[in-house]
């Protein structure tokens, strides 16, 4: 049996990050899905782990980890072999400066393609508008990360590396929406070659599959069963791109939740 548990729900780009680290290195997992995820109200086990009540949470022995980033590092400082992050300091910072920008700016578009499309926080020419801006700042954001990939096979240079496990989630999830980088393209071969790698693979394919679920969603929000967590880069984007509405819809029906009190 696998000593080291993630907790994790499939569609998680942060969760995804983490599994195709292990998976990159050998490492077995148990992954888990935490009871009333999406709530806000999930106990037990996770909650003891994740006081944000938010996925990822690795539990290694008697070691718990909340945070995908911590919990990247920590995968890469116990399993060394094979490394993820270059020995230079300066490609050691490129590799984090990347994964912070997929984290915040990136992760705040696809997730608000989510609210929109997923959860019907907008409809009509609401959601198309919204949708418009998304997609200009996923251009936009291709176009920047095609800078930083420039001639090389991955992120980290000629091999996978620590920025490719946290960016391929991500633009995977903008694919999805149809938003993803266009073929032919050096992002657009460069997601080829990613999906293509087994750890990518299983992990892009799980999350595939749970998109099942996804078709009643809209109605746990509307009634109330599902609050959605709304932080820092996510709020900032619903404000500045023309979705302040939704966030004082979500307060007001108590839709939405902040991370506070700890658990």
């Amino acid at each position: 049996m696998a000593d080291v548990t993630i907790y994790e729900h499939p569609l998680s780009p942060y969760a995804q990050k983490c599994k195709i680290a292990l998976r990159e290195k050998g490492v077995a997992f148990a992954a888990k899905l935490p009871d009333s995820i999406g709530t806000g109200l999930a106990g037990g086990e996770f909650r003891d782990a994740s006081p944000r009540i938010e996925v990822p949470a690795l539990i290694h022995g008697d070691v718990t980890i909340f945070e995908s980033t911590v919990i990247l590092e920590y995968i890469e400082e116990t399993w060394p072999d094979p490394a993820l992050l270059l020995k230079e300091p300066a490609a050691r910072a490129h590799a984090r400066m990347l994964e912070e920008m997929m984290d915040t700016h990136y992760e705040a578009i696809t997730w608000a393609l989510g609210e929109i499309h997923f959860f019907k926080r907008a409809t009509g020419a609401a959601a198309d508008r919204l949708t418009a801006a998304a997609a200009e700042q996923l251009a936009q954001a291709h176009a920047w990360l095609e800078k930083h990939l420039g001639d090389n096979q991955w992120f980290g240079g000629r091999t996978i590396g620590y920025a490719d496990c946290a960016i391929a989630p991500l633009v995977n999830g903008a694919a999805g929406f149809d938003l993803g980088p266009k073929p032919g393209t050096p992002l657009g071969q460069w997601l080829v070659r990613a999906n293509a790698r087994p750890s990518i693979e299983e992990t892009q394919t799980e999350a595939v599959a749970s998109l099942s679920d996804m078709a009643q969603v809209g109605d746990l929000i509307s009634t109330g069963q599902f609050k959605r967590q709304y932080r820092d880069h996510r709020l900032e984007w619903m404000v500045r791109s023309g979705g302040l509405d939704i966030v004082v819809d979500g307060i007001k029906n108590d839709t939405i939740r902040f991370v506070w009190p700890f658990a």
